[in-house]
């Protein structure tokens, strides 16, 4: 576990993406031009629900990394736009994939595309972007490349799966849940950012570099959605609290709420989420208990430590406008949880 330090803006202002995406945008203008033209199929479903969440306002933060990773090596080719097509078809085709697992209806605040087409077209179409993905990165010629994100889809379907058994499950560890977590997020993460330095061919060291801060900033980012999913910031944000406390899934804050729980408390841990009995007046309850232990706190003081260490992968580069927008990137992360 890397050790805790207070991340600090790089000028004083709160932290966001801005300077990536700007530093980005032509490339990402080429890549989101790319995606709309392989998503096209003759079946008139296919693009009609691929693009309702590929059009759904998402970040595009995995295809950035691949982009900036390649602009941070210095690469000058065009061979990272197909690439981070690819990943952000991947990121997709499970967003797809885990909507039906979860039964959500709602994604960044519009309906799901299973909530509008039902689950049979979803895992469908989730197949399909897959399927594209491969294709492009099959297009690129490089077995490096094709082995580092067909490694990583593989890794993110063992990671939906172990998430899948470990729910309502109170004897979930924590080693347990950062597998999940390593495996379902900061995997894509890692490659997205790995693949820009093997595609610029830079040495060993920089490409270890690059998926060193892909892994730490994938671990930062999703030890903030779970901490967040029990948060009243999560309300700001547009999107509802507590639908990992109603799916019974076993995230962070509530692994180490159980380690200090009393009799009382753990049976209302074992009601609500390995009985799934669930009552109005539960979520507020479990918050409390949260709150109480100071597992929230906990939990975004981990990020920050893994946020840290996706910073210190950056230091092997020089000192430049994308090395600081990546950074800014991994102090945005943490910043979302306060």
């Amino acid at each position: 576990m890397p050790g805790l330090k207070k991340t600090s803006g790089t000028s004083g202002k709160p932290a966001d993406m801005s300077a990536l995406a700007a530093l980005v945008e032509a490339d990402l203008r080429r890549v989101n031009t790319l995606i709309l033209e392989r998503m096209h199929s003759p079946v008139a479903l296919i693009p009609q629900l691929a693009g309702h969440i590929i059009s759904a306002g998402g970040k595009r933060l995995r295809p950035m990394l691949t982009l900036a990773a390649a602009q941070l090596c210095g690469y000058d080719g065009d061979r990272h736009l197909a690439l981070a097509a690819a990943v952000e078809f991947i990121h997709t085709a499970t967003l797809l994939h885990d909507d039906v697992v979860d039964a959500s209806d709602l994604r960044r605040g519009l309906a799901t595309a299973n909530a509008v087409w039902g689950n049979k077209p979803s895992v469908l179409v989730g197949d399909f972007l897959f399927s594209r993905a491969f294709q492009l990165m099959v297009g690129d010629g490089s077995l490096e490349v094709l082995r580092i994100l067909s490694t990583a889809s593989a890794v993110i379907a063992e990671g939906e799966v172990l998430q899948l058994i470990t729910a309502n499950d109170l004897t979930t560890t924590e080693a347990t849940y950062l597998e999940v977590i390593n495996a379902k997020t900061a995997a894509l993460f890692a490659a997205a950012s790995e693949i820009g330095g093997v595609i610029a061919d830079r040495p060993a060291a920089e490409i270890a570099a690059l998926e060193s801060y892909g892994r730490n900033l994938g671990m930062a980012f999703q030890l903030v959605d779970d901490m967040l999913d029990y948060s009243a910031r999560q309300a700001e944000l547009g999107k509802s609290v507590g639908d990992d406390f109603r799916d019974g899934k076993m995230t962070l804050p509530i692994v180490l709420a159980l380690r200090h729980a009393d009799a009382e408390e753990r049976e209302l841990w074992r009601r609500t989420l390995e009985d799934q009995e669930q009552e109005d007046s539960d979520l507020d309850r479990a918050i409390h208990l949260l709150r109480k232990y100071g597992t929230l706190d906990a939990t975004l003081a981990r990020a920050r430590a893994y946020a840290d260490a996706a910073i210190d992968g950056l230091m092997l580069f020089p000192d430049q406008p994308i090395r600081r927008a990546l950074i800014e990137v991994a102090e945005f992360c943490l910043q979302r949880g306060y």
